[in-house]
């Protein structure tokens, strides 16, 4: 608890833009050795000095001692459309980075190790997109994802990035994210969103998971497959995008069926073959583009607004349960060693108790407490 609170009073006093002297001075110390040592971790803070470092911030208890939240760590990336404020987009990260704080903690109660070297891709902004869509074909080739890999890809980054996937429900606007945090990346999908868009966010955010550290994204990007943004953000985001249409849709999966085309309409033919690939026919009309085989005259007779497919059948989809199994068995170990109150848990992910209990009959756990 001690190492947490000295973290965070050196986040809030970067973040309120002072100096340790400065600081020291305001909470009563002879000298800036003494906020120092606290902030190194070599000295606790007693529980009056405490107090008076909230009255200094203005921040409340929580802020220094609550291990389920995020303070001053954490990298968010969202796609989102253009009615997402950044006030939208700030406050759902907050409950976001509660869900992660949250796993990351009780793996470190439970002896569950995340903080694994993580692998990465030797791409910048300076690769080509061919470079791109070859890294999505060999890591879909490394992680063995078969010519569907759509069916397969969150239990892949669970088990290769050790990432979690959640799926959540997210306000109106926003599709997923991806948050680098130190021990317990994530990647968060909205989970009413059309599955062929929840597969492309998927496959778009684990590029941004294995290159962030060589090209950050944006905190906010567009939904749009292939958008039209500017500059550098708009080259990485055009990289995302060849990587995950070329993860989802593999050449050799690929292939067989553009050549077993017959004179079919083009806009019909893309419509009926995305589902194959759990994609919306949109994003398979740029996996071709990429891929060169079109003729001009395809190209010409493509209209975006006659591509209705989105993943398979409407009928056909379900909707992911809420978060995810790994993260769900960490909040009923907690619960049934006493790691954190039922209360607690519900509060945390925003259910009702009742709502508690029927997510872990979603995953076939029995409920650790009595309604």
């Amino acid at each position: 608890m001690n190492n947490l609170i000295n973290k965070r009073l050196k986040i809030a006093r970067e973040k309120a833009g002072l100096t340790q002297a400065q600081l020291a001075e305001k909470l009563g110390f002879k000298d800036r050795q003494t906020l120092a040592a606290i902030e190194a971790g070599q000295r606790k803070m007693s529980a009056e000095e405490l107090v008076r470092a909230m009255d200094v911030f203005g921040l409340d208890l929580d802020y220094f001692t609550d291990g389920f939240r995020l303070v001053g760590e954490g990298r968010f990336s969202w796609r989102a459309d253009k009615n997402a404020t950044e006030v939208l987009l700030a406050a759902f990260e907050h409950r976001a980075g509660c869900w992660v704080a949250t796993y990351r903690r009780l793996c470190e109660w439970q002896g569950i190790k995340t903080d694994l070297l993580q692998a990465h891709l030797p791409l910048n902004e300076r690769s080509a997109f061919e470079d791109a869509i070859a890294a999505g074909e060999a890591l879909g080739a490394e992680w063995k994802l078969g010519d569907q890999p759509a069916i397969t890809l969150d239990q892949a980054i669970q088990e290769h990035l050790r990432a979690l996937v959640l799926y959540v429900e997210a306000p109106k606007g926003i599709s997923g994210a991806a948050c680098k945090v130190p021990g317990a990346n994530a990647i968060l999908i909205n989970r009413r969103e059309p599955e062929g868009r929840r597969n492309f966010d998927l496959a778009h955010e684990v590029f941004h998971l294995l290159t962030w550290e060589q090209m950050p994204p944006e905190h906010k990007e567009p939904i749009e497959v292939n958008h039209r943004g500017k500059g550098r953000h708009k080259r990485i985001e055009q990289l995302a995008d060849n990587f995950a249409a070329a993860l989802l849709m593999p050449e050799h999966a690929l292939e067989p069926l553009w050549k077993a085309r017959s004179d079919e309409n083009i806009n019909a033919w893309l419509n009926r073959t995305a589902p194959a690939f759990l994609v919306s026919a949109k994003a398979l009309k740029w996996r071709l583009a990429n891929l060169g085989w079109f003729s001009k005259a395809e190209q010409l007779n493509i209209h975006d607004a006659k591509l209705i497919a989105n993943g398979r059948p409407a009928k056909e989809q379900q909707m992911p349960h809420l978060f995810c199994d790994e993260f769900v068995r960490r909040m009923h170990t907690g619960l049934a060693k006493g790691e954190l109150s039922v209360r607690r848990a519900a509060s945390l992910l925003e259910l009702t108790i009742e709502d508690l209990a029927q997510l872990f009959r979603d995953y076939q756990l029995p409920v650790p407490f009595d309604l």
